[in-house]
Formats: structure tokens, C-alpha cells, sequence
């Protein structure tokens, strides 16, 4: 799925703002007309999770209705035109002018709908039915009535099988673009290097299959690569050479313009244009290769949670959090549990930020009623991901799932098929899973990084610094004995209230979370085959009610949700550049 451009043949206009909204808390309003349109309604901002702008909202998770109106700029009659959803949580069901175009199920991915046949010139009403219902059938699940020994041990509010809010609302911004008929409908590149040459292999597929000449385009870097090429499909692939190419990566992260123009003889009808970097990334049994070099991951896991906004879409929020991973040191994120916004990847492309990208489906539970549909569900928002990260040499590897519960059941046959689905439209990155089981995750087995999210001196051995780093040195080994694979600890902060201080450190104390930290790594240094570690999440974020959150919050960040530092930040920090 392209993201929408403006240039001579294309134009998008952001439908972000205020809009009109309501709750349905009795799920009545479909059949009584909402979707012609609302009355009684609130303003909303757009695009924001509903629970955090509303007191009364905070822990409601069903149905809720938004509505907005647009009028058609000049000419757009002439092309197609779609609407185009970058994330909503959970369920959403769309009307235009009255009109049910579809549903979508699915959260953190985005989606659309053809509103050519349905649009007028002016006053156009677009109406969205949002549900966020937990559900056991859901990815992630939530309300999972059996609690078998591998679902976290402890109750919460609302009932979630994961740890983070579960947010509601049209999160990501919602646009109107139009393309030209027959129009470029996806590009695909995939890099290799040869003898120092750039080989970009690109793939291009249309809605027509009317004979038109595709022109391919290379620019920057001192490049000046072109390809004309006469079809008739609605498909074609070329590779082209650019002679000793500029690599991506994190400290150079290089990256080309590749331009794919449609004519006729009439002359251009449309283009698109997006940055290519070139490089390759590889894991092999001691490591993980990008460019055919060894490198060593630093980094965190990240969530999209800021006050008042949620999951929502900050622009500001993303370069403040980037910018505070670069005075870390740090050179990956991974978003923990459901991937990051696509404006987040464009600018780690630009950055030279390496991503482990994670699919929605958080805390998959492998036994139990509903399986059948979080199994379609999850291979479904898999082939989502890469639809829309493909192109992406920031992200360089497929994660799952972030902390499947899958120490029984069918897991191993349930993430392989993801895995497989992935693959059909990507070979080109490894693949992993975040396991908070260990030695027990079977997946590893048919993956091929070993990702961990384990917490000693917090959840084994709490308080017992010393012991916890003997239990951990023993499991990881156990671990590699197993799966003779290359280890990222992907988690491993304790959490630590700000503010909290203590001498000599305890639980919950700043000083505790910074000497669990550097205890850590230093027992991760000492083992040849870690080839990284994220301490946890760069910032504090909210979770569902419990006795494990105070507050209902998360406390492992490295800095306070309102990106204030704890003292594990400047000890991180001096020991990621000493």
C-alpha cells in the first residue's frame, strides 16, 4: 500500500482536525442510522485516542461514532479518489454521503476505501464506527476467560492479555487522495550489492493492463540511472546497477530518489516517486550482518503513548523521542507490540535508526476458544505489515509477535505460517519473535534471531541483584545450547518510580533500575553470541489497571512519559559511549 503523494498526477489533502463524535455504549447505532449521520455530538481531535481527551472515556472501549465533512477540491473529478485510513483501533466500519463502503478489523495498520462512485462536489459526510472491545478472537486478545499457566498471572482493568493501554480511536491520520485511472497501484524494492555496485530490483504493479511504457528513474548520490521499458501487464520487474553505490547505515544512512512514471503516447499520466537505501542485512549463527558487517545493537522499545494524544499522531513526539535515542547512543527502536507509524520509519530511514518491526498481534495466547480466528487475524495483519514497511532499510527484521504465550498449544505451527505468508512478498529480512518464555519459545527453532524479554532481579529473584545475574548467565547459555542463533535481550529494565530514591538501591528506586541495567549488559558483554540489547522502553506508559502498575502505569522506561531522564538514562548513556 503506497502512501499518498502530491505532484503533478496525484494529490492527497489530510482530513486531520476536529471532528464530531459520540459514544454507542448500547450498540444501537447502526440500526438506527448513524451512518447517514450524527446529532448530539462532541467535539473530537483527530487523529487522537479517545481515552485520554475524555475524563468519563478513559476506560470505555466500545463503540464509538466520529463524523466529518469535506467538500472536493477542483479537478478532482476527473481521477479516482480514495479515502485512506493510516490506524484505527479496533473495528472500523466507514460511511460516505450514506453509503456503507466496508469494515476493516484490525488496529496500527492502515487501510481504504474507493469513494469515486459515492463523492459530490461539496458537502460530503464521512462517518466512522470505532469498537475496541476486548475479545479472546481478537489480535491482540483480550478477555481471555481461561487463564492457563502461561497468560500473565495477574488480573487487570480492562482485561488485557498484553502489557499496554489499550487505546481506542482513530490514531493515525486519515486522508483523501486521488490517483489517475490505470494508475500505479504498488512499488516494491529490494536491494543487493555487487563488487560495490548497487543492484535495486524493483517491482511495479498497475491497475490497467493497457500498453504503456514505464520509465524508471535513479537520482542522488551522484547517480543518474534510468530503464524504458514498453508492457502490457499488470506487473513488471527490473533490476538496475548503480555503479559504487553509497550504502545505508546508521552512520551513513544514504538514500536515492527512484521515480516510476506510466506514459503513453499522450505523454506521462502518473508518477511516483520514493527514497531507496541500499544495503543488505543477514543473520547468521554468530550475528548479524548489515552490508556483510557484524553489527551490535543498542537500542529500545518504544511506545506510541503521550499524554492527552495516547496512540495518537504527534509529529513533534517522534523527533523528540528519536532525537533522545541519538543522545543515548542508541542505534534501533522496536515497537513493542504493534508497529510504529509510518511517519516514525521515514524518518529513521532519514536517520540511520535500524527497526525491529513488530506485527499487532501482542500476547498470543496458542490454546483455548478463538484460536481459529486469531489465526486468521494474525496471518492477516501480517501480510498488512509488509505491505506497508516493505520499502523501509530502517526496518531489518520481522518480529511476530511481542510476547506470545506460547509455552503450549500450537505455536510453533501458528507463527512458522506467519512467517511463511511474510515471506511471500519478503524474503529479504530475518525474522524473530520478543518471547518472554525463553528456552520454551519452540518458534526460535524455525526463526532466525533469538529475541528475550526477561526481567531478572525484578520478576526472578526480585531484589537479589547478584543471584539474578548467575540465573541469568546460566539461562542464556541454555538458551544458545538450544537455538545456536544470534541473542538480542530486547527487555530487561525493572521498572523504577521517578522520583523514587534509595540507599542502598531497592525495588522500584531509580538507583535500583540503573544498577539492574548495568548488571545486565555487563553479563551480556561477557556472552560472544548477544549481539545487542534494549534495556526496555525508552519512556514510561500507561497499562491497564493492576496490582502489578501503580498508577497504571509502566515504570522501565529510561525517561518519564513526559520524556524526563531517570538516573539509569545518564548511566546507560555513559556506558553505551564510553
Amino acid at each position: 500500500m503506497l502512501f499518498p503523494k502530491t505532484n503533478t498526477y496525484r494529490q492527497y489533502i489530510d482530513l486531520s482536525g476536529y471532528w464530531d463524535f459520540r459514544v454507542d455504549p448500547k450498540a444501537t447505532g447502526v440500526d438506527s442510522g448513524w451512518g447517514e449521520g450524527l446529532e448530539n455530538t462532541r467535539p473530537i481531535a483527530v487523529p487522537a485516542s479517545w481515552n485520554d481527551q475524555f475524563e468519563d472515556y478513559r476506560d470505555y472501549l466500545g463503540d464509538g461514532w466520529y463524523q466529518t465533512r469535506f467538500d472536493l477540491p477542483w479537478g478532482w473529478e476527473q481521477q479516482r479518489v480514495f479515502v485512506r485510513f493510516g490506524s484505527v483501533n479496533y473495528i472500523a466500519e466507514v460511511w460516505v454521503n450514506g453509503h456503507l463502503l466496508g469494515e476493516h478489523e484490525g488496529g496500527h495498520l492502515p487501510f481504504e476505501f474507493d469513494i469515486t462512485s459515492h463523492m459530490q462536489r461539496e458537502g460530503n459526510r464521512l462517518v466512522v464506527r470505532v469498537n475496541g472491545e476486548l475479545d479472546e478472537r481478537r489480535v491482540p486478545p483480550g478477555n481471555v476467560p481461561e487463564h492457563p499457566d502461561d497468560v500473565y498471572p495477574f488480573l487487570s482493568y480492562p482485561n488485557v492479555n498484553f502489557v499496554f493501554f489499550p487505546y481506542c480511536g482513530i490514531q493515525q491520520p486519515v486522508l483523501l487522495y486521488t490517483r489517475p485511472n490505470g494508475a500505479i497501484s504498488d512499488v516494491q524494492v529490494t536491494t543487493d550489492i555487487r563488487e560495490g555496485n548497487g543492484m535495486v530490483r524493483v517491482k511495479v504493479t498497475r491497475s490497467s493492463t493497457d500498453a504503456v511504457t514505464v520509465r524508471l528513474k535513479i537520482r542522488g548520490l551522484g547517480a543518474e540511472v534510468d530503464r524504458d521499458l514498453e508492457t502490457s501487464s499488470e506487473s513488471v520487474e527490473v533490476t538496475l546497477m548503480v555503479p559504487h553505490a553509497a550504502l545505508w547505515s546508521p552512520q551513513n544512512p544514504n538514500l536515492y530518489d527512484l521515480t516510476v512514471e506510466l506514459a503513453t503516447s499522450l505523454g506521462t499520466f502518473d508518477r511516483y516517486t520514493l527514497p531507496v537505501g541500499i544495503r543488505t542485512i543477514k543473520a547468521e549463527a554468530d550475528g548479524l550482518l548489515l552490508n556483510g558487517e557484524k553489527i551490535a545493537i543498542k537500542g529500545f522499545g518504544l511506545h506510541n503513548d503521550m499524554p492527552m494524544v495516547g496512540r495518537g499522531n504527534a509529529r513533534a513526539d517522534v523527533i523528540k523521542d528519536l532525537s533522545l535515542m541519538r543522545w543515548m547512543g542508541a542505534n534501533c527502536l522496536r515497537a513493542k507490540g504493534y508497529p510504529p507509524s509510518e511517519e516514525v520509519l521515514d524518518i529513521c530511514d532519514r536517520l540511520g535508526m535500524l527497526v525491529i518491526d513488530e506485527t499487532p498481534a501482542a500476547g498470543l495466547v496458542f490454546a483455548g476458544t478463538g484460536l481459529e480466528k486469531r489465526y486468521h487475524m494474525s496471518r492477516q495483519v501480517s501480510r498488512e505489515l509488509v505491505a506497508r514497511d516493505k520499502n523501509h532499510p530502517s526496518v531489518i527484521m520481522w518480529s511476530l509477535s511481542g510476547e506470545p504465550h506460547s509455552r503450549r498449544g500450537a505455536s510453533q505451527l501458528f507463527l512458522d505460517r506467519m512467517r511463511k505468508d511474510m515471506q511471500e512478498t519478503d524474503k529479504s529480512r530475518p525474522f524473530t519473535v520478543a518471547s518472554m518464555v525463553g528456552i520454551d519459545e519452540n518458534a526460535f527453532k524455525v526463526l532466525d534471531v533469538v529475541c528475550l524479554d526477561l526481567y531478572p532481579a525484578w520478576e526472578s529473584s526480585p531484589g537479589q541483584i547478584k543471584e539474578a545475574m548467575a540465573e541469568l548467565a546460566t539461562a542464556l547459555d541454555n538458551i544458545h545450547e538450544k537455538f545456536p542463533k544470534p541473542v538480542i535481550m530486547t527487555e530487561f529494565a525493572p521498572d523504577a518510580i521517578p522520583g523514587h530514591h534509595a540507599l542502598p538501591s531497592e525495588m522500584w528506586s531509580e538507583e535500583y533500575q540503573a544498577e539492574v541495567v548495568a548488571n545486565v549488559i555487563q553479563v551480556l558483554r561477557s556472552k560472544p553470541y548477544v549481539i545487542g540489547h534494549m534495556p526496555g522502553t525508552l519512556a514510561d506508559y500507561r497499562v491497564a489497571q493492576s496490582t502489578a502498575a501503580p498508577m497504571g502505569m509502566a515504570y522501565r522506561g529510561m525517561f518519564t512519559r513526559e520524556r524526563r531522564p531517570k538516573l539509569a538514562a545518564h548511566s546507560l548513556r555513559t556506558l553505551w559511549r564510553r
